[in-house]
């Protein structure tokens, strides 16, 4: 007998469970398949030997919607906040440097020089227009301001949130704001603050749980209960017509079997999502196989405390490629939240590979650890081995926003619009961050609605 379902979600990572969860608030008797024995997708929290570890995403950014929904869930309480005021630190000349926050910390700093400083009084005070075609951050910074600012900042940043390259990360897809601001007003800087100027002022906000990040997807799982299915691995999709109903065929076990969905909901990484709709419509299949991931390895260390010269007072780093490392950066977990260590010992969790080191992310484990080891013990005055150590390696971990990917969107949506009843959620299409995840699939399920009632 083949199920018939009004929605049906594919992929049960923090994307596909925020879609079926608002459906099922609206009334619509949404279904979620996951292909693995666990919901969450890379947002992942384990306890081991008294460490709570984060081998996916370490924090949040408090936005509107998310913490609307943790409330709606239940776990608003459970929310914990590092300190407002963590400072970042990067390395430059073998040294870290505090990341000033503020405009006068940041001329006053010794961060960068004073040619950059008056590159970025020049944007404030000129007038500039963006090229008409895709430019590159890399490209966009040295243009606006200076190489050193994209060495010592912008770079490592970029490497912080999309493990990317760059002189391929797009600026107006990873980093829109900072483009629209200079089409407005012909500066940057003059750009963002008539933009910050339009509503009212939220000071972002570091976040976690109690329990880890996966607090999230775990709450989201236990609401939809039955409904969503794990080890379900969907093995084909069909559409007779365009608009008709998708015949989905799913692995179980050992046993297949059929659901016919009205509304079908694609929440997987890009390669699996281009994979299952090859039999609906070769073009999303041949897009949607374009987008890039960057690899990543995510080792975590623990030491003991005493045996740590640094006082760790902050956030964490972040390397510039020019420094030789292999390290992309370092959270210093142990200071931003409670709970994640035994008594005396520290928590870091440093990240390596990305766009521009894709072979790092091939080595075994124990290379990692000890690489990693290596690379900050003389940075942060460690004189011990580390007393703990967790590897988990992510061959595809982040999609890369790399010049043309607005187009190619633009593309995917174009070809997506023919299959009035086919919907894609995902971190390639808004930004990687959890946030940002949870608004396109909240935005998606709205638009489910507005088709009406299946």
């Amino acid at each position: 007998m083949t199920l018939h379902v009004p929605a049906l979600i594919v992929g049960g990572g923090i994307s596909g469970l925020v879609c079926a969860h608002a459906l099922r608030k609206a009334g619509i008797a949404a279904q979620v398949l996951e292909a693995c024995g666990r919901a969450g997708g890379s947002i992942r929290s384990e306890r081991r030997d008294g460490y709570l570890l984060e081998l996916g995403p370490q924090s949040f950014s408090g936005t509107a919607p998310l913490l609307a929904l943790c409330t709606e869930l239940g776990i608003a309480g459970d929310i914990v906040q590092a300190p407002p005021h963590a400072s970042r630190y990067v390395l430059v000349a073998g040294v870290l440097k505090q990341v000033p926050l503020n405009p006068p910390a940041f001329f006053t700093s010794d961060l960068v020089s004073a040619q950059t400083k008056w590159a970025i009084a020049r944007d404030l005070l000129g007038k500039s227009h963006p090229p008409e075609q895709d430019e590159s951050v890399g490209a966009f910074v040295r243009r606006k301001f200076s190489a050193e600012l994209l060495d010592r900042l912008v770079g490592p940043f970029v490497s912080g949130v999309y493990a990317g390259d760059p002189e391929r990360l797009s600026l107006r897809s990873a980093f829109p704001m900072l483009h629209d601001a200079e089409k407005r007003k012909g500066s940057v800087i003059r750009g963002m603050m008539a933009k910050s100027g339009e509503g009212p002022r939220q000071r972002p906000m570091l976040l976690s749980f109690r329990d880890g990040a996966e607090t999230l997807p775990r709450a989201l799982a236990t609401r939809l209960g039955e409904k969503l299915q794990l080890n379900a691995r969907v093995t084909r999709i069909e559409s007779n017509r365009v608009g008709d109903s998708f015949h989905v065929t799913i692995q179980m076990q050992s046993q297949e079997e059929t659901i016919l969905a009205d509304n079908l909901v694609i929440a997987t990484p890009t390669d699996v999502a281009a994979g299952l709709l090859h039999e609906v419509n070769r073009n999303l299949e041949s897009l949607l196989g374009e987008i890039e991931y960057a690899p990543v390895a995510v080792v975590s260390l623990g030491y003991r405390r005493s045996d740590v010269g640094h006082p760790l007072a902050g956030f964490g780093f972040l390397v510039p490629r020019s420094a030789g490392l292999r390290v992309l950066g370092t959270v210093w977990n142990s200071s931003l939240f409670p709970g994640r260590v035994p008594d005396g010992q520290v928590l870091l969790t440093s990240f390596v590979g990305g766009a521009t080191d894709p072979r790092a992310a091939t080595l075994q484990p124990g290379e990692l650890s000890s690489l990693v080891h290596s690379e900050i013990a003389p940075l942060l005055a460690i004189h011990g081995a580390p007393s703990f150590s967790n590897v988990t390696i992510y061959p595809r971990a982040l999609p890369q926003y790399n010049l043309g990917h607005a187009e190619r969107l633009g593309a995917i949506e174009d070809h997506r619009r023919r299959f009035p009843n086919l919907w894609l959620v995902g971190n390639y299409v808004r930004g990687p961050a959890i946030g940002a995840c949870v608004e396109q699939s909240l935005n998606v399920a709205n638009q489910i609605l507005s088709r009406g009632k299946p």
